[in-house]
């Protein structure tokens, strides 16, 4: 008998069989709906269950009512690089450049209406999300020759206008700043969502407030003007609306459930293409991102510094910040009830020890009175003479504008002294051009700016070639040379010979020397004739 004879042998009991548990073994007792809701997310159990039927509402209810086939055939067609493609870019520049040169809002925005780069852009996205290298090339070379034609043709524009003068619309475009970034997210959003919803209403307001061509004006103003700051700032305003939007319609078409239809290999290879797509742009994204993020924080710890100097006790109107590698320069004024003698100085330093770079502050303070209403008022006061600053700022540009326009010579020849309203320009040397004809040039522009002394300083010419007299003196034709004959000595400096019979001789030279001419005379007999007594 063996040891283990002694133990009877024993059959395993059946395992008993699971039963079913109430919910309220599980929740609890509920005693309402809200309740059940409120316990059920309480539970592992219920967590799940509340997100698999989130899952299959939005499968079913949300992705089920989108006809995808449908929303990729017309992104399909936004991206085809057709004649009307082309026409409706080049028209969109065209307008674009005009309004920026003559910083006009309204005819800005009417170029963002026209203009059809959203379609490619949206596009990247959508063949990105279907992982379409085709479509996804399409896009890109739509996009590519559109932009490029429209940098041309505004450059074009440009290179032929007589202003190229920085007006306000062109400064606004080449600093692109944190909310710049954040309406081009809202408005991929915006955008994206329209196009899959088909809410094609909502289209205008993405186009508006996205303003895919303005930038690609500017870029065409600098690269035509050799402005490279210019330059290089719209064209990082229209990558980063770019890229932003892009990368906006790639996430919604994903979430909207838009797939590829390749084989495994093929959807492998297209996803690493993107990855490496994603990377090339969100390098440079990230580090423009960057420097946008820093700078607003930079004009948010400005504002807070002065403000804290003047313990909330004034307004601050009037801020103006301005970036480079090594320093920043900060101008604003200031209302407030009391003087402070260092709050400049005490800024500063407190800026430049927040901020780690050399700042230039310049603080105005305007003392006003001790209550809320009589700072509003000297705050009115002061924004009325801004504009009025403003506008007088952008007359004498436009005159600057004409003036080198009519002296052939470039913007920045001309002398414009605001203070005194007067404005200079040394005229170049034009073919077939007389003194008559740069004076006549000088009146006609100066008719239009009563309040301005204008002078056109003509290159050396020859003098009118008789001076005719009458019975009395200078007849009509003889009145009108002398008067090219002190204009002419007045713009160059130079004194004048008269030479003829000393009789008219004398009597012309005597009513130059009232007109302050420097002139001699030197008789002979025939008509009078006029000379430059240097030559």
């Amino acid at each position: 008998m063996s040891p283990t004879d002694n133990y009877p042998e024993q059959t395993p009991k059946p395992a008993p069989a699971p039963q079913e548990r109430e919910p309220s073994a599980v929740f609890g007792k509920v005693d309402s709906a809200g309740e059940a809701v409120r316990a059920a997310t309480q539970s592992r159990y219920g967590l799940m269950r509340v997100l698999a039927t989130f899952r299959g509402w939005w499968r079913d209810d949300v992705i089920g009512a989108v006809d995808h086939e449908d929303v990729i055939a017309k992104r399909r067609d936004d991206c085809a690089m057709s004649e009307h493609y082309l026409f409706m870019t080049a028209m969109s520049a065209g307008i674009a450049v005009i309004g920026l040169l003559q910083s006009s809002t309204a005819v800005v925005i009417g170029a963002m209406l026209l203009s059809p780069l959203m379609g490619p852009i949206m596009g990247l996205g959508f063949a990105l999300g279907i992982t379409d290298y085709q479509w996804l090339k399409q896009s890109t070379m739509s996009l590519f020759w559109g932009s490029f034609g429209a940098v041309l043709l505004c450059s074009i524009i440009v290179f032929l206008s007589p202003i190229t003068t920085i007006t306000p619309e062109i400064a606004a475009r080449t600093q692109p700043n944190l909310f710049d970034l954040l309406v081009a997210l809202f408005s991929g959003l915006a955008g994206a969502y329209a196009m899959i919803r088909g809410r094609a209403n909502a289209i205008v307001g993405v186009a508006i407030a996205t303003a895919l061509m303005p930038p690609l004006a500017v870029v065409g103003f600098g690269f035509a003007t050799m402005n490279w700051t210019v330059f290089s700032g719209a064209l990082l305003l229209f990558v980063t609306n770019l890229v932003t939007i892009a990368l906006t319609a790639w996430g919604l078409s994903k979430l909207y459930g838009f797939r590829g239809s390749l084989s495994q290999r093929q959807s492998q290879f297209q996803n690493t293409m993107i990855i490496v797509v994603f990377l090339g742009l969100a390098i440079p994204l990230g580090l423009s991102l960057r420097t946008i993020a820093w700078e607003a924080n930079a004009q948010r710890i400005v504002r807070e510094e002065i403000t804290e100097e003047f313990q909330g006790s004034g307004r601050l109107a009037e801020l103006d910040i301005t970036f480079s590698e090594e320093l920043i320069g900060v101008t604003g004024t200031m209302f407030s009830p009391e003087f402070r003698e260092d709050a400049q100085s005490d800024i500063t330093k407190a800026l430049e020890a927040r901020l780690g770079r050399e700042v230039n502050l310049t603080l105005a303070q305007v003392e006003t009175g001790s209550s809320a209403r009589d700072t509003d008022q000297a705050a009115l006061a002061a924004a009325r003479a801004q504009e009025e600053q403003a506008a007088a700022s952008a007359r004498a540009n436009a005159l600057a504008g004409r003036l080198a326009l009519v002296a052939g010579v470039p913007e920045n020849e001309v002398t414009i002294d605001t203070g005194r309203k007067r404005a200079t320009v040394r005229a170049q040397e034009l073919e077939g051009a007389s003194l008559a004809s740069y004076r006549a040039l000088e009146m006609r522009i100066a008719a239009t700016e009563p309040d301005w002394v204008i002078e056109v300083l003509p290159p050396v010419g020859d003098l009118p070639g008789t001076i005719s007299f009458g019975e009395e003196g200078p007849d009509e034709a003889g009145q009108e040379a002398l008067a090219i004959v002190e204009w002419a000595a007045k713009r160059t400096g130079l004194p004048v010979v008269l030479e003829g019979r000393e009789v008219e001789a004398t009597q012309a030279a005597e009513a130059l020397r009232e007109n302050g001419v420097e002139v001699s005379v030197t008789p002979r007999f025939g008509p009078l004739k006029a000379d430059w007594a240097a030559r």
